[in-house]
């Protein structure tokens, strides 16, 4: 192996060489350089050590695909990262890297001293010994793990910092080759708003190598790549690796932003890695193949490669893999590989197994060409030394025969083809099976999702040109385009598979997890059928390459073994991710301009115009509290719920989730969902509704106002609105589908708007004159249809405050213009606008839940002390209304819903805070869920849960926060204003 003279191609730049660590020893690359070919060029052969037998293991990819050169970088600091691919490292300047593998060292494994007990190390060895003494399986277990699997975690904090970035677009293209950016170029001209994703370091793909083979591939490569980069339409996130494909098209890709810098030059400021959620219209995979390895024995040698890899090492970054190469395969690609070959200068032997390709250009240059034999094994002490090949012949009845009279050719690289595997995981990852071609020797895609489309390599294409073509294509149908079909791909000729008969337990298949063709023989022969078992029990696929290399050999030589054709066998299941992700980057921040979705009322402007400032719930940016000059957050709340208990306040509560409901049995599943019951609730009526899961566990309540007898409007919390509505539809679809109900989302359809305090009734005879409004024609829990401002308004008369209240529900376009013109009319009762957490105390202060920090899914309705809100003698059991008759759910001293007050009046508990008995005790009695200091009270209130609460009223306990200070506090009942409900008509 070395590195060759300067080439057109070539990614690196020999203007920056750059010195790295490889096992304490001092390197020499250059800019651009993988870790890999980096190795290569230095002649590095060992890269490895393989996970059961300890064998040697070299580079044998150049991508993702890559299952020998695991690599730990920058090992016992805070930029530790594990099991990297050396083929996806990119170098920099004084970087450190040793091997993910090898007891003691890479050079010297006791795995591979322990060779003479390999025999009895066959797959699943570890279900049927070290079974007795039981008592000794924690130490079997002990120096197993030891032995097993690769780097270690990280032991230092991590010293950089990921994020998560959320976007949407029409048309997202996975692949950056030619049919990616062909689909990308064809959907962004077509006005489609584009995000073009790769997983190397820039544009091209396998189109790099054939723009070094074609100048017209160069030319193509040169045009497109240029006019996707200056295109107003096209976002491209080169080093970017789409992970996962779920339903709706939301794709997740993981941006390595910062992995390929120098540890000095990457910016503190800037995170290491992004995870992007991209939510597309639609998607195009145009995510190429994988080549195949060939089966013989000692295939796991270092020196044994795939041929695609040596051509992308050879024009990539100029290195020559091997002097003495021999070029082995099943199909036409083969030539193309021995042919780049001959132009580094090199003479290659090339073995095919199959007769009749014209390779008269290679044979009039030197070449040797050995058609109708194959590669049965190579052989070497520490790397490939020489290939020995027999003679093959091919029956429809038997398939391949393989000779018994072996010739040898010394050589030092073993340049294997065995066909390609299309990347079908992604398009998987929704539920699509791959169906086998025997056309192409291969798992094709399905592609039977709507609003998805695949493109290039993955669909069957070998040249360049077709490739292209298929992806201009599908990107002008992605854009809604009309656009005419294109040539059926052009094929490799790929022969079937080669599955020897002989010699299996040397001819490895999984080369991460040491799976031999002879483990699958054994699996079948214990009587495992499915493939999914044989998976399991051999371990195929379970490393970190998810098989990318080896699983369809694997199933080929279970068909085999098994007399079914391949398509029978089918193949495992393709699950996210598709290659590793970092623990940071799934944990990674969502702040600032990376934050998740924000969404916002109607009101937005006119709340920033007030000097709101806000929180997240639900993703909707919500008035936190509105201060006035230098008020800080406890002043402002204060004024606010003063304003609120003495004149009139207004609040913006459109966010609620509500979800309309029609249908001739909305009443039925009403009351299947709610506690409480819905049968005689008249149109013009509301109720308040409990709502629990199948376990009796409270997880959500609101208002639902009854529009007509069939039709109905459910209001949910605003941070369980989507929740809740994937619930309902959950039961309504796949329990009860006899049920005629229709479910609506319409929670940004309506803008509310909530007039509250003791002159309100005041303020709404000024803004709506068609509505009367007195108490005894307009009384609490009703709903009118009304004209507010001029606008068309649904008017509830339901309060979270206690305080007479008018919720003014208006279409959602008028929102704005409502809150205004309430603002404007309230002057004269110095209305007030509050936020959340004003709303947070007044409802505190009369005692109302709010599930999810009141409940926390293990508070049932009684537990809340809202028996109340329970009905017992419906004809169909609420969803729940079996668990609440559990043993558990009965047992007395469960944690209930109580009220509590501090001896001292200005002590503020920490929610959260845990209560104990007596002050000695460190036995938690139940925890403090609500706490505020109340400004019409003049004191702290505080809501708990309490073993057995309910029946300790007026007892003394005590709070411990983190403080460790002993607070005590008196349990009382959890409504501490108003109890005789004086207030909720306002002013009369």
């Amino acid at each position: 192996m070395k590195r060759l003279y300067k080439q057109a191609s070539e990614r690196i730049d020999r203007s920056k060489e750059i010195s790295f660590q490889w096992q304490h020893a001092t390197y020499k690359g250059y800019a651009g350089d993988t870790l890999a070919s980096a190795l290569l060029a230095n002649d590095v052969k060992l890269v490895g050590r393989s996970f059961k037998y300890g064998r040697q293991r070299g580079i044998m990819a150049a991508g993702t695909e890559e299952p020998n050169a695991l690599v730990i970088l920058e090992p016992k600091s805070g930029y530790h990262v594990p099991n990297a691919r050396a083929t996806e490292v990119e170098i920099y300047p004084n970087m450190v890297a040793e091997p993910a593998s090898g007891i003691p060292s890479v050079n010297e494994d006791v795995r591979a001293w322990l060779k003479p007990l390999h025999r009895f190390m066959a797959a699943g060895f570890y279900y049927k010994t070290f079974m007795s003494p039981a008592s000794w399986w924690p130490k079997y277990e002990e120096q197993l793990r030891k032995l097993a699997g690769f780097a270690t975690a990280p032991s230092q904090p991590d010293a950089e910092t990921y994020d998560h970035y959320n976007q949407q677009v029409d048309v997202a293209v996975v692949g950056g080759g030619a049919a990616g950016m062909a689909a990308a170029l064809a959907a962004a001209n077509a006005g489609a708003s584009v995000l073009l994703i790769d997983e190397r370091s820039q544009l091209g793909g396998e189109l790099v190598v054939d723009a070094a083979r074609d100048s017209a591939a160069q030319n193509y490569l040169t045009s497109t790549r240029a006019a996707l980069e200056n295109h107003a339409n096209v976002k491209i996130l080169v080093r970017t690796t789409a992970y996962a494909l779920h339903d709706f098209n939301l794709l997740l890709a993981l941006e390595r932003r910062q992995d390929h810098l120098d540890l000095a030059a990457r910016n503190p400021n800037q995170t290491r890695q992004r995870l992007h959620r991209i939510r597309a219209t639609q998607v195009v995979l145009a995510t190429g193949s994988h080549e195949r390895p060939l089966m013989f024995a000692n295939n796991d040698l270092p020196g044994v490669m795939l041929a695609s890899a040596v051509s992308r090492y050879q024009y990539e970054y100029s290195v020559l893999c091997g002097n003495k190469p021999v070029v082995v395969g099943n199909n036409d690609s083969i030539y193309e590989v021995a042919r780049d070959l001959v132009k580094a200068g090199v003479r290659p032997t090339v073995v095919d197994c199959r007769m009749g390709y014209d390779a008269s250009d290679l044979t009039n240059a030197g070449v040797v060409v050995k058609q109708g034999y194959t590669v049965i094994k190579a052989e070497g002490r520490n790397s490939v030394e020489q290939a020995l090949i027999a003679k093959t012949a091919y029956s429809d009845t038997h398939g391949w025969v393989v000779g018994d009279a072996p010739e040898t050719i010394s050589c030092d690289l073993i340049a294997c083809s065995g066909g390609f595997s299309p990347l079908v995981h992604l398009d998987c990852h929704t539920g699509s099976k791959p169906w086998f071609s025997a056309d192409y020797q291969a798992f094709m895609p399905a592609c039977d999702k709507p609003n998805r489309y695949v493109a290039g390599s993955v669909n069957g294409h070998s040249d360049w040109q077709g490739c292209a073509a298929e992806g201009e294509y599908v990107g002008l149908l992605a854009a809604g385009q009309n656009a005419n079909p294109v040539a059926a791909p052009k094929r490799l000729n790929v022969a079937d598979f080669i599955c020897p008969d002989v010699g299996r337990d040397k001819i490895f298949l999984d080369m991460q997890n040491d799976v031999k063709a002879s483990d699958i023989e054994l699996a079948i022969r214990e009587n495992y059928r499915s493939i999914e078992h044989i998976k399991r029990y051999t371990a195929l696929g379970f490393g970190t390459d998810q098989g990318k290399t080896g699983n369809v050999n694997g199933i080929a030589v279970a068909a085999k073994i098994m007399n079914l054709p391949i398509a029978e066998v089918g193949t495992t299941t393709f699950r996210p991710m598709y290659t590793p992700v970092t623990m940071g980057v799934l944990a990674g921040s969502e702040v600032g301009v990376h934050s998740d979705a924000k969404r916002y009322t109607p009101m937005q402007a006119s709340h920033l115009a007030k000097g709101a400032e806000f929180e997240v719930v639900g993703q909707w940016m919500r008035p936190w509290y509105f201060p006035q000059g230098s008020e800080d957050l406890h002043q402002a709340v204060a004024r606010e719920c003063l304003a609120v208990r003495n004149s009139l306040g207004v609040m913006d509560a459109s966010t609620l989730g509500k979800i309309d409901i029609q249908g001739p049995d909305a009443r039925e599943f009403l009351a299947r969902v709610y506690t409480n019951a819905w049968a005689k609730l008249a149109p013009g009526k509301c109720r308040y509704g409990l709502m629990c899961d199948e376990n009796g566990m409270i997880i959500d309540d609101g208002v639902t106002a009854c529009i007509s007898d069939t039709h109905f409007l459910m209001t949910t919390t605003t941070g369980g609105a989507a929740r809740i509505y994937t619930h309902l539809e959950t039961w309504l679809q796949t329990e009860w589908p006899e049920l005629n109900v229709y479910l609506t989302s319409v929670t940004d359809h309506w803008s509310t708007t909530g007039v509250v305090g003791p002159k309100a009734r005041r303020l709404m005879e000024k803004l709506c004159k068609d509505v009367d409004f007195s108490a005894a024609n307009f009384p609490f829990m009703d709903w009118r249809e009304g004209t507010v401002c001029g606008i068309p308004a649904r008017i509830m008369r339901i309060s979270f405050s206690g305080e007479l209240s008018y919720e003014i529900n208006v279409q959602a376009n008028y929102g704005r213009f409502l809150w205004d013109s309430v603002m404007e009319a309230g002057k004269e009762f110095n209305i007030t606008p509050y936020g959340t957490e004003s709303m947070h105390v007044l409802r505190a202060e009369k005692g109302y839940v709010i599930v999810g920090q009141d409940t926390d899914g293990s508070v049932t309705p009684y537990d809340a002390n809202m028996a109340w809100a329970v009905s017992l003698n419906k004809s169909y059991p609420f969803l729940g209304q079996r668990a609440l008759t559990r043993s558990d759910t009965v047992r007395p001293g469960r944690k209930q819903l109580v009220g509590l007050l501090t001896d001292d009046p200005n002590k503020v508990l920490n929610e959260g805070c845990q209560l104990v008995a007596d002050t000695d005790s460190k036995a938690m009695i139940g925890h403090v869920t609500s706490s505020y200091f109340s400004p019409v009270l003049g004191r702290s209130i505080a809501m708990a849960v309490v073993k057995g609460g309910l029946d300790k009223m007026g007892t003394k306990i005590y709070a411990k926060p983190l403080s460790y200070e002993v607070i005590p506090v008196t349990i009382v009942d959890s409504v501490f204003y108003d109890q005789a409900k004086e207030k909720i008509d306002g002013e009369v």
